[in-house]
């Protein structure tokens, strides 16, 4: 009796799985984006190591066991009654580790490197409900496994090894691409129905393809030097060091700028310093030199000059972040951007002002904030 109650819960969850699939794959990469979303905190933590561990082993085995489905390859074992749920997971580990990505990022002042992020993220959601009529989703699968791969790879082997730097992320990417290599061939020996969907020569294509494009755009500073984050920059009048504490005094925006605390408008006095403040986030005991890259816009040759580039070290470990400053007394009136960077040129962020020199002007709102 207890069987025949199995059998009809089961049929009913098979048809029902089955009707809403296609909402429910949305569902389980909403739902693992908003539960590492409420349980990530930073990457150096214990927590967040296993959870993210245990994210790509699973997402790995399951690609493995889903596309083996086909082959009957399950049938008759204890795996046959779970088959229906291998594309949830997929997507459920798809929305966690992508989450991670945008998670420990989305404190950087920099938010155009998220934003690079989540446009590949929608691209690759509206391929897989465009395309998934005219290719098989086994290309896009292993695409989107290779891309979060990579990330992952970038995110953990300079935790592990307390280290970063242009070689570090070179050798990352590798052992991503590595590993989904060998996790494909490995799949496409094993299945007989991988290889009538899937032509290995295309596949390799798209991936190293994958590859190339997320080194153009490390290179090209569209996304962060991973795993650091910018958590405050702004302009200020004044920078102290009391005791353990930064007070920072600087002018605040209107109340409606909700997306930047400081103004952007600096009023200057004659013979006053311009400070430009800065906490980066950094894995516990990475070490690291970080450049403040002073700019002035000169309109008569129409372009940003370079005028002075100042460094200090961080020491990574601070949840909110390594405190610094830099300043500097001559300046003059206009346009101003000050890019924060590693010594490899990599941008964390970039912090624009306008200085304005007129006398009859003085700060508003201005605010004390203890760092």
């Amino acid at each position: 009796m207890s069987n025949m109650i199995d059998t009809i819960r089961n049929n009913k969850l098979s048809r029902f799985i089955s009707k809403h699939q296609k909402y429910l794959l949305v569902l389980f990469f909403i739902g693992g984006f908003i539960f590492d979303t409420i349980t990530l905190g930073r990457i150096d933590r214990t927590y967040d190591l296993v959870v993210l561990c245990l994210h790509m082993t699973f997402l790995s085995l399951t690609l493995y066991l889903y596309n083996l489905t086909d082959d009957g390859k399950w049938n008759n074992t204890f795996l046959e009654r779970y088959q229906r749920f291998f594309p949830l997971a997929i997507q459920f580990f798809f929305g966690g580790l992508s989450s991670a990505y945008v998670i420990y990022f989305s404190r950087s002042v920099s938010l155009s490197k998220t934003i690079t992020f989540f446009v590949i993220l929608i691209a690759l959601l509206m391929a897989n409900e465009l395309l998934k009529k005219r290719i098989s989703n086994k290309y896009l699968q292993f695409s989107i496994y290779f891309f979060l791969s990579f990330t992952f790879f970038t995110f953990m082997v300079p935790v592990f090894i307390k280290k970063m730097s242009t070689p570090v992320f070179i050798f990352s990417g590798l052992l991503s691409l590595v590993i989904t290599l060998t996790l494909i061939t490995f799949i496409h020996k094993q299945s007989p129905s991988t290889r009538s969907e899937v032509r290995l020569g295309k596949l390799y294509g798209i991936i190293l393809a994958i590859y190339g494009t997320i080194n153009l755009f490390y290179f090209s500073n569209l996304i962060p030097p991973v795993p650091l984050a910018l958590d405050s920059g702004l302009v200020a009048h004044k920078v102290k060091k009391v005791n353990n504490s930064y007070l920072v005094t600087y002018e605040r925006d209107d109340w409606y700028v909700f997306w930047r605390d400081h103004r952007i408008e600096f009023i200057h006095s004659p013979g006053e310093n311009v400070y430009i403040f800065t906490s980066i986030f950094a894995p516990t005991e990475i070490e690291k030199s970080i450049f403040h890259r002073w700019k002035w816009y000169n309109t008569t040759l129409d372009t940003w000059e370079v005028l002075d580039t100042i460094s200090y070290d961080i020491t990574g470990g601070r949840d909110d972040g390594f405190r610094g400053y830099t300043f500097k007394n001559n300046v003059m009136p206009g346009l101003w951007r000050v890019d924060v960077t590693t010594k490899e040129g990599l941008i964390l962020g970039v912090i624009d002002f306008e200085i304005i020199s007129d006398p009859n002007l003085q700060p508003k709102r201005m605010k004390e904030r203890q760092f």
